[in-house]
């Protein structure tokens, strides 16, 4: 039986190594032994550091929250305790970026941790018409609101159901 040889899968393992190791510096680049040995670290700090950006994002959002709900008088935990308590289900991800761009919206979820109704805003005043109740659908409309749903029209319909 001939001797195998491993060229080929030597070289492709190689040639993937020296390009992961491209734009690093010196003879980490170059030389295959540094460049795997670089390449095997940068790998374990790239999976470590996917689960620490989880962490970091996460204080991020909660400084945010506490600075911006001290500075409506009220620290992080009384408010998240107080969010909690009221039964209003937003994440951290969410009131960060509400503390951020919308503060007139943050400062109604503060009234409502707080215990304080939330103040409504301002709309114009609108004369009050006779409640016609619900709206009546046609029978047109409700059957392309089912082909709509289904994605199948309502004559293939029963052709498919014929098949049976």
């Amino acid at each position: 039986m001939p001797r195998t040889k491993h060229s080929v899968a030597t070289r492709r393992r190689r040639k993937k190594v020296m390009k992961i190791a491209r734009g690093y510096r010196g003879a980490k680049s170059r030389s295959y032994k540094s460049a795997n040995e670089q390449v095997m670290h940068s790998l374990q700090y790239a999976y470590r550091d996917r689960r620490a950006r989880k962490s970091d994002f996460r204080k991020l959002w909660i400084s945010r929250i506490n600075a911006a709900a001290r500075e409506r008088g009220m620290p992080y935990n009384k408010f998240m305790s107080g969010l909690r308590n009221a039964g209003v289900e937003i994440d951290r991800k969410v009131l960060a970026d509400l503390a951020v761009h919308d503060p007139e919206a943050f400062g109604q979820l503060v009234d409502v941790a707080a215990g304080k109704p939330a103040k409504k805003p301002a709309s114009k005043p609108q004369a009050k018409a006779a409640n016609p109740g619900p709206a009546k659908k046609t029978a047109g409309s409700k059957s392309k609101a089912s082909e709509k749903t289904s994605g199948v029209s309502k004559d293939t319909a029963d052709v498919d159901s014929s098949n049976e």
